[in-house]
């Protein structure tokens, strides 16, 4: 199969620290070329990839200096959709901009939706939901408007994370530092339970971390060691006693979470979004409902096994899963009836690939 994957400009694919919508397009390109598919990955000029590689920017927008979002967007996007004719299937990374070129085009778009970041996009999703394919990337991030293809859970090589069966001495808060991510109620937990903490991430929200964050900051039981890259990633997490993820929001996935199991370490997380689809409460971490029950939690992190981590994500996280259920999709939609370029699509019927139940991966 002839495949373009359209990854997401605003970082490298793979990133080098943060960059969940570039590390999934990248998993996934490496396993479609490891399959034996014709692949071509539209990302920046700086992405590594054993696919061919087109490029229309330098390098991630958010990596940058000077660049212009949009100019990047749009460069990069009529790029990938000058080729569109080159494949079978275009698998979409790059949230909902690409798909106001898919009625120029007769290649189906297979768009991951890797989460809303408003409301007001979602009225694009609609508006293309007659010709588009979309993939949610949990149950709980499916919205009641739309018509998906498949429920595909992200997955991760397991050869990239290193099982520790030991339990670590420290706490972790691996994420964007940002108020919804909670980074100053894992300060809390981790100073109620007596325990020094470790932050990594990119800081999201710079007013944030210098009220919350930073003079919390004490170099021996708070420490920050910014953007970690993936050798320091799996070290971090490894080593921890568990990873703090105590979210705000409903969070779409939370790729974090996978790989902190996939090394053994439990995750306490807040029941919010995916959370209550992705970990096992009591078995791979805990859910929790606010600080005092994440403290009591981590009091019993010592009764957990942490090989029950790393044989979940085996069971139903890895990048294997992912892309088989990926090339499922494909494969269907790639033998539906070609469609005019311009034209809408006739209604589709409920037996159709949005049905529930037909290509339902929620398990991947």
């Amino acid at each position: 199969m002839r495949i373009g994957v359209i990854a997401s400009v605003a970082h490298c694919s793979p990133p080098n620290n943060y960059g969940p919508w570039e590390q999934i397009a990248s998993t996934l390109t490496e396993g479609f070329v490891a399959r034996g598919h014709d692949v071509t990955l539209f990302a920046t000029a700086d992405s590594e990839t054993s696919a061919q590689l087109v490029a229309a920017v330098p390098s991630g927008y958010e990596e940058t200096a000077g660049a212009d979002a949009k100019v990047f967007e749009a460069l990069h996007n009529s790029t990938a959709f000058e080729h569109a004719g080159e494949f079978d299937v275009l698998s979409n990374h790059f949230d909902f901009m690409p798909l106001t070129y898919s009625r120029l085009v007769s290649t189906p778009v297979v768009t991951t939706i890797h989460g809303f970041s408003s409301q007001d996009i979602v009225p694009v999703y609609r508006e293309f939901g007659d010709i588009g394919h979309y993939v949610a990337i949990s149950d709980a991030n499916r919205h009641p408007d739309l018509r998906y293809a498949a429920t595909i859970h992200h997955g991760i090589d397991l050869a990239q994370f290193t099982f520790r069966p030991e339990i670590g001495d420290y706490l972790l808060f691996l994420g964007r530092i940002h108020p919804d991510k909670g980074t100053h109620l894992a300060i809390e937990v981790a100073r109620k339970a007596g325990l020094p903490l470790i932050i990594a991430g990119i800081i999201q929200d710079s007013e944030y971390f210098r009220a919350m964050v930073e003079p919390q900051l004490t170099g021996t039981d708070v420490t920050y060691v910014g953007a970690v890259d993936p050798v320091q990633r799996d070290a971090l997490l490894g080593g921890a006693r568990a990873l703090l993820h105590l979210i705000g929001f409903a969070e779409p996935f939370g790729l974090s979470v996978i790989e902190s199991m996939a090394t053994g370490t439990p995750v306490i997380a807040t029941p919010l979004g995916s959370m209550p689809e992705i970990l096992r409460h009591g078995s791979t971490g805990y859910l929790v409902s606010d600080v005092e029950a994440a403290v009591a939690a981590v009091a019993t992190l010592d009764r957990l096994d942490r090989s029950a981590c790393r044989d979940d994500v085996y069971e139903r996280f890895t990048a294997d899963r992912m892309i088989d259920a990926y090339l499922t999709v494909f494969d269907h939609v790639a033998n539906l009836p070609k469609r005019s370029t311009g034209a809408a699509s006739p209604a589709p019927q409920p037996q159709s690939i949005g049905s529930p139940g037909l290509f339902s991966h929620a398990g991947m």
